[in-house]
């Protein structure tokens, strides 16, 4: 997902004049660049700022700022940390059924999982805010048959997903965020 305000504007291969593909940092993960069909790629230390961004002005608007991206809702997304146990917070666009919420751990087609999907295997429970509502909720990775049900819907609501697939070998995850049952 992309923010459209920046302090300064962002300086890529198509601004300096050099096209440089397949650049990586030193594990080897996407540096920037173009992706597939030329669409520019954030750096992974780029999509961190500004999920962090987003995720800081949603939560202190109560949703008023942020609670919509590329023609759909958007929800902050609250895991625990695998390797920190640390709280973090990802602004994600979601499909809603009947009190279930479906995001999508795309991470813009890159060739790892995003680290809050890493986050929620390791611990499922998460913590949901959608506008000011703030919801406990159990996170789980879709059934294949789910997941073919539910991609047709997430492509239609933002056909980014479909290029974002395209560009990696990973099956692309699909999340079923389910409500806490009350005891």
């Amino acid at each position: 997902m992309r923010c459209t305000e920046s302090r300064s504007p962002p300086r890529n291969a198509a601004q300096t004049g050099r096209l440089s593909e397949n650049r990586t940092d030193r594990l080897g993960q996407p540096r920037g660049g173009f992706g597939a069909a030329g669409e520019p790629q954030l750096k992974d230390s780029s999509v961190k700022w500004w999920s962090a961004f987003h995720a800081l002005s949603y939560r202190l608007t109560r949703g008023l700022i942020g609670r919509r991206l590329v023609d759909n809702d958007i929800l902050l997304l609250t895991t625990r940390g695998h390797r920190t146990g640390e709280d973090h917070t990802v602004p994600l666009l979601y499909l809603e059924e009947r009190g279930r919420y479906v995001v999508i751990a795309s991470y813009g087609g890159r060739p790892h999982h995003p680290t809050w999907y890493q986050n929620l295997l390791a611990e499922p429970a998460v913590q949901v805010q959608v506008r000011s509502r703030r919801l406990r909720m159990v996170a789980r990775t879709a059934g294949s048959e789910e997941r073919e049900r539910w991609w047709p819907h997430l492509v239609s609501a933002y056909d980014g997903y479909a290029v974002y697939q395209s560009r990696t070998d990973r099956e692309i995850p699909v999340v079923i965020l389910e409500p806490v049952e009350q005891s």
